[in-house]
Formats: C-alpha cells, sequence, structure tokens
C-alpha cells in the first residue's frame, strides 16, 4: 500500500494560463506531473493485514477488536465503535499498548503531561517556542496563495487530474519552499529536512500529515455538491469550518502512541505507570458521546472539535488551515466545473495514518 503519491513521469503540463499567476511560472524546472489518471479499484492485495491475530484473555472471555485487525485499513469504523462501547480501556498485543478510544480519554491523554514520548502540533512545547515569534504570517498566506493557484492553473487543462497526485503532494512542500526561498527545482529534497525546520521547528515533519489531511479536505468537499457549491461562494470563516470538521471525521493520523508515567484513572479502569498507550484519534472523533450524529460530515454543527492539532500557536499548524483554504479557492478559480471524475469515490485506506490514496477528477466538468 502506498504512503505517499509520487508523480511519475509523464506528458509536460498545460502551458500556463494568462493571469496574475501565470508570468515567470517557477514550477516550469518541476518534473513532469503523472499523466492523466485513471479509475483504478484497489484489489484485496493493496490492503496489508496485521501479522498475527490478538491474543486472547484467559477463561473465554470477549476478546476485544485490535485497530490492526485485517481489514480496519479498508473501514476501521465498526472497530472503533466497539471499543468505545464495549472495551474503553483494552490492551492490544499487536500494538503493544493499551488502547484509548473514548473522546475524554484521548482528548485528555494528549494534553496531560504524565503522558509523554510524544508531540502534535499546537502543543506545548511547540506553542510556546521562542522561534515562532518570527513567523511572517503574511509572508505563509502569500507562500500558500501563491503555490495553491500555480499548482490548480497546472492541471485546470487536463480531461482528468489525480489531485492527491498532482496537487495534494505538492501544496505543503511547495509552501514552505515559497516561504523559505527555496528554489522549486530543490523543493523536495530541502523542504522536507532542514528548511523545513527552520520554519516549524518540532512540526517540521509534518509535511505528510499535512498532505493526507488536505486529500481527506478535499475529498469530503468535492464528494458533496451541496456543498461544493456553498463554498464556492462562502467566506474564509465557511470553509475553515469545513476544514475542522474534515480533521474530527477524517483524521490524517488515526493512531498516536505516548508512554504513561504513572497510574492514570481512565474509562474503564486505570493505565499502569510505564507503560505505552495508543491513543485512537480516529475513534475519539466520532464518539456519540461527544458529537451528535458523529459520522455525518457537517461543517455547521455547533458541537465542532478536533484532535489532530493542539489549540497553541504553532506554524504548522497555521500552514495547514491556510493550505486548506487557498487549496479550495484556487481549484475553484482555476476550474469553476470541477468534479469528481464519472463513477469515482474516494477510497480512504491505512491504519496508522489515513486519507484517500487518489482523488480523480474532472477540472473541466
Amino acid at each position: 500500500m502506498r504512503d505517499e503519491p509520487n508523480p511519475a513521469p509523464g506528458r509536460p503540463g498545460p502551458r500556463p494560463a494568462a493571469g496574475p499567476w501565470a508570468a515567470g511560472d517557477p514550477w516550469r524546472s518541476l518534473p513532469a506531473m503523472s499523466p492523466a489518471a485513471r479509475v483504478t479499484p484497489l484489489g484485496p492485495g493493496r490492503v496489508r493485514a496485521a501479522t498475527r491475530p490478538a491474543a486472547g484473555p484467559p477463561g473465554g472471555r470477549t476478546v476485544a477488536p485490535s485497530p490492526l485487525d485485517p481489514g480496519a485499513a479498508r473501514d476501521p469504523h465498526p472497530v472503533h465503535r466497539r471499543l468505545r462501547e464495549e472495551f474503553p480501556l483494552t490492551y492490544d498485543p499487536l500494538l503493544r499498548a493499551w488502547v484509548l478510544s473514548r473522546y475524554a480519554d484521548v482528548a485528555a491523554a494528549l494534553t496531560d503531561p504524565r503522558f509523554t514520548h510524544g508531540h502534535r502540533p499546537g502543543d506545548p512545547p511547540c506553542a510556546r517556542a521562542r522561534g515562532h515569534a518570527d513567523v511572517d504570517l503574511d509572508g505563509l498566506r502569500a507562500a500558500a496563495e501563491r503555490t495553491a493557484h500555480v499548482l490548480a492553473r497546472r492541471i485546470a487543462d487536463r480531461p482528468q487530474a489525480d489531485l492527491v497526485a498532482d496537487f495534494c503532494h505538492w501544496l505543503p512542500a511547495g509552501t514552505v519552499a515559497t516561504a523559505v526561498g527555496v528554489p522549486y527545482r530543490d523543493m523536495m529534497r530541502l523542504v522536507r529536512g532542514r528548511a523545513a525546520t527552520a520554519l516549524a521547528g518540532k512540526c517540521g515533519g509534518q509535511l505528510a500529515v499535512r498532505e493526507k489531511a488536505l486529500a481527506s479536505f478535499l475529498a469530503n468537499v468535492l464528494t458533496d455538491p451541496a456543498l461544493t457549491a456553498a463554498l464556492r461562494r462562502a467566506p474564509a470563516e465557511a470553509v475553515d469550518r469545513a476544514w475542522t470538521e474534515s480533521l474530527r471525521r477524517d483524521p490524517p493520523v488515526q493512531i498516536a502512541v505516548r508512554r504513561v508515567r504513572e497510574d492514570v484513572p481512565v474509562s474503564g479502569g486505570v493505565l499502569p505507570g510505564g507503560s505505552s498507550v495508543a491513543l485512537l484519534i480516529g475513534a475519539a472523533g466520532r464518539d456519540p458521546e461527544r458529537f451528535r450524529d458523529p459520522d455525518r460530515f457537517d461543517p455547521e454543527r455547533d458541537d465542532p472539535g478536533q484532535l489532530t492539532y493542539g489549540g497553541g500557536f504553532c506554524p504548522a499548524v497555521v500552514l495547514a488551515g491556510l493550505e486548506a483554504r487557498h487549496a479550495l479557492r484556487a481549484l475553484f478559480e482555476a476550474m469553476p466545473r470541477l468534479r469528481p471524475a464519472d463513477g469515482f469515490r474516494p477510497v480512504p485506506a491505512g491504519l496508522i495514518t489515513r486519507a484517500p490514496q487518489t482523488l480523480i477528477v474532472r477540472p473541466g466538468g
């Protein structure tokens, strides 16, 4: 199963259209994008199963399902639902960790100082790092806007395109490259290293997470014609609400692993100190005790929330939101009739991280 899309050499992109983003296109030096994509159903062999079944407890008691069970890569939600309802605290031999799946437990563990060995963008110490005070927000905004428009225009004249390979894969890296002055031809080599770290510190390695989050966001919007029509004319705040809702229902990181320093009471029992803990962010985001009708994608819900990012200031978090906002605006401006290809439905995949592997669209409608 491919973890990150890698554009294959193909025919060159279309000639840049006239407009403010057309002059001096620096992306001409990039490798050609992938050829026009075709809808190819994923075969069962593309899903990697767990290496061994979970060991059951003695005495014939009911065995908790594992988030790594075969089939969970395709659809983890039945497993998550059963864990929330029946096994709020259980030990998983495959993960070698205790598993928490309820929103209250996962949200608390993500910020509780008794849980260590993990980091989420927007949480301390990232949220109070001195270097972040010098981040040029206007520069980040301009970088995200320019990169999104250039990428959108490169695919606007194609009969068919894969937004994962041709847009989502490039936008996070391209935005960072623009912001820090890395030449576009070198961005995939440099941005994933020192340049990204210089911009976002510990969160510089979040490029792959932003790619996956953006893919899920675009899939959620474009597969809902009513929402697509509404967001074409909506203010930025409405796009931001849709972004938050996508992070809640379809987070790019499904499982975060921490270690607990001491015994901690949680739903269903007590976590033993010194043990590893798997936090099911995907399960927590669909907890009906926290969200009404949690499986429904509803940007206008009055009980919003997401656990992918913390609430503090972090350039990686700011960038992710800016990229989502400007991605949608650029795609709609360059391709007013943009829609999914006939018969195509995005299929999220992945156990630890999760997102659609392809998003096939018709730029011209």
